[in-house]
């Protein structure tokens, strides 16, 4: 589809939109590096790409995006540079909430929570508690997050609360997961040319379709999506049937 057809408009009328889409946004450290400026740089110059996701979620009526925000293997960059992440993103949180507000949209995380900071935390519940009263686009953040890990937490609240195994099925362990109630992701984004899904979501993308980009996160904006989605539009999901 020629990307001059690629409007709002024009996508809902041709239907077959995603309900929820993930990204993977990669790409800060090197759109920094080939500038010849410092990571964090690209880090900040990521926000905007951020909006521009946003935007282009809410003019296509998508009702998730999961963004992998802070993975638990990012613990182990630098103490300074996680200090600087940390900051941008509580920076990021009061800075747009408004904006958030405006726009209808809700706020929930992901992940391991108690592994952040506690000036993290309570800049999410001050942006949650400020977009109470929105019911539109769910921005779901995964911080401090593995699909591992997400797994592993799963099975242990399984245990802990006894539930029979010979009961269990895969409805029944999504229950136990941290996007319980939210549906699998139908198309998943990659920027920066990487060919992986880095620990993300595993249980969740069991059949989700994928799109990589060579466009590095910084230069991410809402023309991406919309090619993202419109050549989702032309796939057709077989779950594991045949024609």
């Amino acid at each position: 589809m020629p990307t001059r057809t690629l409007t709002p408009e024009a996508m809902k009328a041709r239907g077959n939109l995603p309900r929820h889409i993930a990204i993977i946004m990669d790409g800060n450290g090197r759109w920094a590096e080939a500038r010849g400026v410092p990571r964090l740089m690209g880090h900040r110059a990521g926000r905007e790409s951020v909006r521009e996701a946003v935007k282009g979620c809410l003019a296509l009526g998508v009702e998730v995006l999961t963004l992998y925000t802070f993975s638990t293997e990012n613990w182990n960059r630098p103490a300074r540079e996680v200090r600087a992440l940390m900051a941008i993103l509580r920076q990021t949180l009061r800075a747009v909430r408004r904006e958030l507000r405006a726009d209808n949209v809700r706020l929930q995380t992901i992940g391991r929570a108690a592994d952040l900071p506690p000036e993290v935390t309570a800049a999410i519940a001050e942006t949650q508690g400020y977009l109470a009263g929105c019911d539109g686009l769910l921005l779901n953040l995964a911080l401090s997050y593995s699909g591992r890990a997400e797994i592993l937490d799963a099975v242990r609240r399984v245990v802990a609360e006894r539930t029979s195994a010979a009961r269990l099925d895969e409805a029944g362990f999504g229950r136990f997961l941290y996007t319980a109630g939210l549906p699998d992701p139908d198309l998943l984004i990659r920027t920066s040319g990487e060919m992986r899904i880095s620990n993300f979501m595993l249980w969740q993308l069991a059949y989700t379709e994928l799109w990589i980009t060579d466009t590095l996160w910084p230069d991410f904006r809402r023309r991406h999506l919309y090619q993202a989605v419109a050549d989702y539009q032309g796939r057709q999901r077989r779950f594991g049937r045949v024609d």
